[in-house]
């Protein structure tokens, strides 16, 4: 029997631990209402903790990948997943709106950064010398499994008991995990004495005399990645990507179904549907970005999502289960099927040694987005009192998404050979 490869069980440690991470971040939504009642808190002030939340864990990407690169990976899983399990602690002492800014906002934001931005392009690079884009694509899907099984069951627990035993389960996994990642996880592949998945015979690396400071780390990607046009065009449109994903339907797609006479659990339920077909688009868009241009592939990923965005309004207005489900259907299959190719192109251009850095920059300009799209929908609400111009302008932007993508220059072949090389 052919011994399995230690490159999957990385995966699999590492899948986890983005699922928890992924969960305390995508489980807001779930939590509005509670905190609203609970705490007279208002809406707009709760999303703004959320949005800081988006904001930080997304612009602490490229510093993230700069330490990992210094730190190593298993050190900052542990010191990541312990901040996670910090924040979510406090969470259930908390009892003033600007506590949960700085536990949820600041702490729980830092906690997830490393899982949610750069750790998955990290592990794919250094741990699989083949199946990059397959890996990238696992790992990216694992937020949706997460959404997939736990929103629902978090949603019934509010429903019957309170939000306080829902944050006591995203704790008791965060502590699962960061036994396995104490026990079982590892640098990289020299450490267990194998090369990385694919590889038959080991690079040379460079080493330099001394390691450079995370901080000029980072900033020296950013100052490499701002000549190039194309930095610019993906940054863009996953600034698009993140203002019409987790910023807007993580945050208040329940909240917005809600304002329709949908019950909280039927809400959860309809996202962690999505996430059915999350998990089913990301893996395969990961299977084909390392096939097809990943041009064409974000292309009608965007596409898709902006026609599903605009379609939401009109379903829940008309009441409408059938059209919520298509809805459910095509926004699942393109939620985060954007990640695979634009790593994929980022690293393309810009080489596997450098590219984490530089994807983090690009990261951070999506959550940017989905903080934006995290307070902003909350401010919409606020004044108009229904999200319905949020969701239609996340549509309308997805549409500028497809035009940046397609301006991006397609890379030589020569580029592509070298790059799978590496």
């Amino acid at each position: 029997m052919k011994r399995i490869h230690y490159s999957w069980f990385i995966l699999f440690i590492t899948f986890f631990s983005i699922i928890v991470a992924g969960i305390a971040i995508s489980s807001s939504g779930v939590f509005i209402d509670s905190f609203e009642t609970e705490f007279g808190w208002d809406r707009a002030m709760i999303a703004l903790a959320f949005a800081i939340s988006l904001f930080l864990y997304g612009i602490s990407g490229p510093f993230m990948a700069a330490l990992l690169e210094v730190t190593g990976l298993k050190k900052m899983m542990i010191v990541s997943m312990v901040t996670l399990l910090v924040g979510l602690m406090l969470t259930l002492i908390m009892n003033e709106a600007w506590q949960l800014v700085i536990i949820w906002g600041v702490i729980i934001g830092l906690g997830a950064s490393l899982f949610l931005t750069v750790v998955s392009p990290y592990v794919a690079n250094h741990w699989f010398a083949k199946r990059r884009g397959l890996a990238v694509g696992i790992l990216t899907a694992s937020t949706a499994t997460g959404q997939l099984i736990l929103l629902p069951v978090l949603a019934t627990i509010i429903d019957l008991y309170s939000w306080r035993p829902a944050i006591g389960l995203i704790m008791a996994l965060s502590f699962i995990m960061l036994i396995i990642i104490l026990l079982f996880m590892k640098n990289k592949p020299k450490d267990v004495g194998v090369l990385p998945y694919g590889l038959e015979e080991e690079i040379q690396e460079s080493h330099k005399g001394k390691k450079e400071n995370p901080i000029v780390i980072a900033f020296n990607g950013l100052f490499k990645a701002v000549k190039v046009k194309e930095f610019w065009l993906l940054a863009g449109s996953f600034f698009i990507c993140g203002f019409s994903t987790n910023g807007l339907i993580g945050t208040h797609f329940i909240s917005y179904s809600i304002g329709f006479g949908v019950p909280l659990v039927t809400a959860a339920s309809l996202l962690s549907f999505m996430g059915i077909f999350n998990l089913i688009g990301t893996t395969l868009s990961g299977w084909l970005s390392d096939r097809y241009d990943n041009r064409w592939l974000l292309f009608w990923y965007y596409g898709l999502r902006g026609a599903s965005l605009v379609l939401l309004p009109y379903a829940l207005i008309e009441g409408s289960i059938a059209l919520l489900v298509v809805f459910a259907v095509f926004y699942g299959l393109d939620w985060i099927a954007t990640v695979p190719p634009t790593i994929s192109i980022s690293r393309q251009i810009f080489g596997v040694k450098t590219s984490g850095i530089i994807y983090g920059w690009i990261f951070a300009a999506h959550q940017v987005g989905a903080a934006a799209a995290s307070y902003g929908g909350g401010l919409i609400y606020q004044y108009f009192n229904t999200y319905t111009f949020a969701f239609l302008m996340a549509g309308v932007f997805c549409l500028f998404a497809c035009l940046f993508v397609m301006s991006i220059k397609k890379p030589q072949s020569s580029q592509l050979a070298k790059e799978a090389t590496l």
